[in-house]
């Protein structure tokens, strides 16, 4: 591996975690402007939709033949429950905590891949997750800063986001990125639409062509981190997924004097470092 493939990667990664930060100022804003978050869903479906529709034409109904149609609905219900419950973690938690916290994710899917998925979870894997668990009951104290309800919020966007990992790992055994690709697309855009009809509300003009770029955006993280991961090795450019939580804890105290305080930081470094322990210990694995 080159170092100039390496930093090919590194490139496409933090450009990523830019794009996860942009998405959530942008929400942030909107909520801000009165645009209800199943509004904010629901867009962000359809974008996803957008980017799966060239496939869909290209291969026609035979993209979405499959023999295991509960596991894709399973896999759409996880990303809409995922996405949903992040968007409103964003509307109840500062910004820097509520990143943290999804990055429980990586810790719990660690876990997870064992009983679920027959892989062996090392020593590894489990001093990641007790660290990682460490760091919420830090953030979680009693008498801190960070709302109960808004955490169990993210955590369970987390949790889904598990669901979205470990039902992807199960499909790609049996059926095509196109397939899975169509499946997702079709299935949130779908479920999302009863959310945004009991969401709806008129905004403007601005409000809508904002909300719309962000749609079309976001699914391009796929993209680029697919594209990272085939460039750079896992190992060196994975962690940089992370850059996300810095960026929004700067964006959070510039735009809205959000500022947690040092033993939510203390917490935030726990479950940073346990995501990053798992990330790049299963990256060199690999």
């Amino acid at each position: 591996m080159r170092l100039s493939d390496n930093l090919r990667g590194a490139v496409l990664m933090a450009v990523a975690a830019a794009i996860f930060a942009l998405e959530a100022l942008v929400l942030r804003w909107l909520t801000a402007r009165g645009v209800p978050v199943g509004l904010q869903l629901a867009a962000r479906t359809a974008g996803q939709l957008v980017w799966v529709a060239p496939i869909v034409m290209a291969m026609g109904p035979r993209v979405f033949r499959t023999q295991r149609l509960p596991m894709h609905l399973a896999r759409g219900a996880s990303s809409l429950t995922c996405w949903g419950l992040y968007y409103l973690s964003l509307t109840m938690l500062d910004l820097a905590t509520a990143t943290a916290l999804s990055f429980t994710a990586v810790m719990i899917t660690a876990l997870l891949a064992g009983p679920m998925l027959g892989e062996r979870v090392g020593a590894w894997r489990w001093a990641a997750a007790v660290i990682g668990f460490a760091g919420i009951l830090v953030m979680l104290r009693p008498g801190g800063g960070a709302d109960p309800l808004g955490a169990a919020v993210a955590i369970a966007s987390a949790v889904a986001w598990c669901g979205i990992t470990l039902t992807s790992r199960s499909l790609t055994l049996t059926d095509g990125t196109a397939t899975i690709m169509a499946w997702v697309g079709l299935t949130t855009f779908l479920g999302a639409l009863p959310v945004a009809f009991l969401a709806w509300t008129p905004i403007g003009a601005v409000d809508a062509v904002v909300l719309a770029a962000i749609a079309l955006v976001t699914p391009s993280l796929i993209w680029l981190t697919t594209e990272a991961l085939r460039h750079g090795e896992a190992s060196a450019i994975a962690p940089l997924q992370y850059l996300r939580l810095p960026l929004l804890a700067l964006a959070g105290w510039l735009a809205w004097g959000e500022a947690p305080d040092g033993w939510s930081w203390l917490g935030m470094a726990a479950i940073l470092s346990g995501a990053l322990l798992v990330t790049v210990v299963e990256a060199r694995r690999r």
